[in-house]
């Protein structure tokens, strides 16, 4: 294995590619948020963008070969993406900053616990409908 590269992990996830709508608005939220996650910037193409986080990566493209220009997290397909965000702390710290970055607080009349009792956990949807999953680490 070469210098600088992470084990890699058999059954591991190696990227996620989400296609959106519109790249510049989906780069500022998603950018901001993976940046607070510790993600670095990886590729950068006219079509797309990607974030790496150890040996796994997550592009946003929009694709010239989209069929349509709407995503609906309750249609079937992808929901959401669930990130480990710290302690609690630092999901409050994220949900307080996330709204001047284009996300928005879902279930907040059960904010922090809309997981159950026992989680601790933010879900934010961004302008263009995509849902992400902060969950604190409790334990």
């Amino acid at each position: 294995m070469g210098a600088g590269r992470e084990a890699l992990t058999v059954g591991g996830l190696h990227h996620v590619e989400v296609w959106v709508p519109d790249l510049e608005a989906a780069s500022r939220s998603w950018g901001w948020l993976l940046g607070e996650l510790g993600w670095a910037p990886y590729q950068n193409w006219p079509a797309g963008r990607s974030w790496r986080h150890g040996p796994t990566y997550l592009v946003l493209e929009e694709s010239p070969a989209l069929t349509g220009r709407t995503h609906d997290r309750l249609a079937p397909g992808l929901n959401h993406l669930a990130f480990h965000a710290g302690p609690p702390a630092a999901v409050d710290r994220l949900v307080t900053a996330a709204p001047e970055h284009g996300w928005t607080l879902l279930f907040p009349d059960r904010h922090p616990h809309a997981g159950g009792p026992d989680s601790y956990a933010a879900y934010l949807t961004d302008g263009q409908g995509y849902e992400v999953e902060l969950v604190g680490e409790t334990s």
